[in-house]
């Protein structure tokens, strides 16, 4: 089975912290819906009749798409694809957008899971990220959507947020716990060069991250996700039993997706493409029936370093059996001598089938997975 993203690049204002590709500026996106619809045709062939299990609308702000774009765009996938009944459909959204009505409508198509760009449930950190919502509109937002049927919700969180306090990080993680979130990805906030925050911090207009900060209220995250009946199955993810991100999973264990639309990447085992970050020649391109995309051809060290990288950061580990098949003796040998280390100093373990981070590992797993490389 096999995933689609699909990347909606546009926002009503862009965070100052965010490095994805999106404009703020939606003059183009009736344009780019029909290059959209053009490109899933165009592309039908990539995954080769693979069954879709999810589908990820991601961006940008994929709640700025009206019902009728949101229709158009499943009529063309369930054309030409073959998707499962039971597939997971996530659309990113900004809880400024979920108003009961469009809520409602959001009910009337095959969206079955929600992923609000949530990141604090508090004042001072919304308006230090740039955010456009309200802590009342996101918590508005999460009920509405609770009421209306959509029980798989997940929320993005960040910590590490100068000025917000550990009592703070606790208050915003029982809020959410409160609302009965079955899913939380949590992620410590990074300074992106080129972002708006960057540049602001390089200024002296805004305060800088503080490494400590962020250290200490991961380890809040993990005490009381673990208090709470949560799963830590990603460095970065949090569940209930039976609300594991399908698609994202897929990302980390190495199964096929296509992306559709500008900057999205896609991955087919042994090559990788993505395509332009830029919606005029994007829509350009795609009308005149060429996929503006680059693509490169895996080598057999870059898949065995991914597979470290991505396998590492979930509770499914590194794969004692994928390792042996996938790879030659040199690569395999490689590996045991290296992973010694790591075990004598228990940031790794293992059991009878996968090499796992230790939680003293997970503060370090790019340290660690570098090393593991070839």
């Amino acid at each position: 089975m096999a995933g689609i993203y699909i990347h909606i690049p546009y926002c009503k204002q862009k965070c100052n912290y965010c490095n994805f590709f999106s404009s703020a500026s939606g003059k183009t996106k009736e344009a780019f819906i029909d290059a959209l619809l053009k490109e899933i045709a165009l592309q039908h062939t990539y995954l080769k009749d693979e069954e879709i299990n999810t589908i990820y609308f991601g961006g940008g702000t994929p709640s700025l798409l009206t019902k009728d774009n949101l229709d158009a765009i499943f009529n063309q996938l369930y054309k030409y694809y073959t998707i499962n009944k039971d597939a997971e459909i996530t659309l990113e959204a900004n809880p400024d957008d979920l108003t009961k009505e469009k809520i409602i409508e959001l009910k009337n198509t095959p969206v079955n899971r929600f992923s609000m760009g949530v990141q604090s449930f508090f004042k001072e950190d919304l308006e230090y990220l740039n955010r456009i919502h309200s802590s009342e509109q996101a918590i508005e937002a999460i009920k509405r959507a609770q009421d209306t049927g959509f029980n798989n919700i997940t929320i993005d969180l960040i910590y590490g947020i100068p000025g917000a306090s550990d009592q703070r990080w606790n208050d915003n993680l029982s809020i959410a716990f409160d609302l009965n979130i079955p899913h939380i990805s949590s992620y410590c906030l990074t300074i992106e060069e080129g972002t708006a925050l960057h540049h602001l911090i390089n200024k002296g207009k805004a305060k800088p991250v503080d490494e400590e900060q962020g250290i200490r209220q991961f380890v809040i995250l993990m005490d009381r996700m673990t208090e709470n009946n949560y799963i830590h199955y990603e460095i970065s993810n949090f569940c209930k039993d039976g609300f594991i991100s399908i698609h994202n999973s897929n990302y980390w264990r190495q199964k096929k997706y296509l992306g559709l639309g500008p900057s999205a990447h896609s991955f087919n085992s042994h090559s990788r493409q993505w395509n332009t970050a830029n919606i005029t020649k994007y829509i350009s391109s795609i009308n005149n029936e060429i996929i503006p995309f680059e693509s490169e051809i895996l080598s057999t060290e870059q898949q065995y370093n991914e597979y470290i990288l991505t396998s590492l950061r979930t509770i499914w580990g590194i794969n004692k059996e994928y390792l042996k098949h996938h790879f030659n003796k040199e690569y395999n040998q490689h590996f045991d001598e290296n992973i010694k280390q790591f075990l004598l100093f228990k940031t790794i373990e293992e059991n009878a089938t996968s090499y796992y981070l230790t939680r003293t590992g997970k503060f370090i797993a790019d340290g660690i997975a570098a090393e593991l490389f070839i």
